[in-house]
């Protein structure tokens, strides 16, 4: 039996049902784990980032090592489970700069507290800059946007409007084929994977932080910045 997991979705006010719900598994299979089988890693991941805890701390037996770097924070199964404060927090957290790497960020544009998160921001002095799918271009591959891409990315310049007008706020349009869309502040990033057919609140999502050693949010900030140097300005 597996007390602490039990336990902790108790504090977290998770059933059997929602644990299965979210991960996509069947009820039974959560029983399973908690009567003391072991989920597979991806499973393990996506337990303790809902949780807020670390796999070691669930599973110690099989984690008696670190399993994930520790500049991973959470993994969230989808998009969607992201808790709705976490944008907000990450956001308002930022002192330097706030970064937004997406195909039309149309969620985050739809959200007046995140709105106002980013004007607040901004106005205090930190450089938030937006990219968003040029509506217009033709990507490398010689494909145009797709009809519902276009009038995402047109409803999300529309609602941003007001914060272009803001100095410190600078939004360009990019024309290249994203892997992931990335949502940063600082050394602290959510970073939203994209798969083929899946709808994008229905991708998983990385929840990273700068930690010694590790280069994981490096990576994503090198890859944000090419990115934005090759976009041009709305």
């Amino acid at each position: 039996m597996n007390e602490t997991l039990r336990r902790a979705l108790l504090r977290a006010r998770l059933s059997e049902e929602d644990v299965a719900a979210r991960l996509e598994v069947d009820p039974k299979t959560v029983r399973r784990w908690l009567e003391g089988r072991v989920p597979y890693l991806r499973h393990r991941w996506a337990i303790a980032g809902m949780l807020n805890l670390d796999e070691a701390d669930l599973w110690p037996h099989v984690s008696a090592a670190r399993s994930r770097p520790e500049e991973v924070q959470a993994i969230y199964p989808h998009r969607d489970d992201v808790p709705h404060d976490l944008w907000r927090t990450l956001f308002g957290s930022a002192e330097r700069e706030i970064g937004i790497l997406a195909d039309s960020g149309l969620f985050l544009a739809n959200d007046p507290g995140i709105l106002s998160v980013l004007r607040n921001r901004a106005q205090a002095g930190v450089k938030v800059r937006i990219c968003l799918r040029d509506p217009n271009a033709i990507d490398p591959a010689g494909r145009s946007a797709g009809p519902g891409t276009i009038v995402s990315v047109r409803d999300a310049l529309d609602r941003l409007r007001p914060l272009r007008e803001l100095g410190g706020v600078e939004i360009r349009l990019h024309r290249v084929i994203l892997n992931n869309s990335i949502y940063n502040a600082d050394d602290e990033c959510l970073v939203a994977q994209h798969a083929y057919g899946i709808p994008r609140g229905r991708a998983p999502v990385l929840h990273l932080r700068a930690a010694s050693g590790g280069d994981m949010v490096a990576a994503y900030l090198v890859s944000f910045e090419r990115i934005w140097a090759a976009a041009r300005p709305v």
